[in-house]
């Protein structure tokens, strides 16, 4: 993603007066402009709704091998088994 002047546009938000003073508030509060504050704020949440998206689209022509893939026995992996029978770190 480029910062640069020449590849940005305007997102135009309408907020109440209420919403606004908080904003202006947590910018602030952040030592940054409302708008950069705006900005990161609004990025960080597109990240998380994209990366928490839980539907997955597999094409017709890979079902086939998708589904022998599912139906295949589990893996015995050691290092994981090994991990798993270690106590967390806040444990220790």
């Amino acid at each position: 993603m480029s910062n640069s002047p020449a590849t940005t546009s305007i997102l135009s938000v309408r907020v109440s007066p209420d919403e606004r003073a908080l904003l202006e508030s947590a910018s602030e509060q952040a030592r940054t402009s409302l708008s950069d504050f705006v900005r990161r704020k609004a990025l960080e949440a597109a990240e998380v709704e994209v990366l928490e998206r839980s539907v997955a689209t597999i094409p017709a022509k890979d079902w086939e091998a998708f589904e022998a893939w599912v139906a295949r026995p589990a893996k015995s992996i050691a290092a994981l088994k090994k991990l798993a029978r270690k106590p967390p770190t806040w444990q220790r």
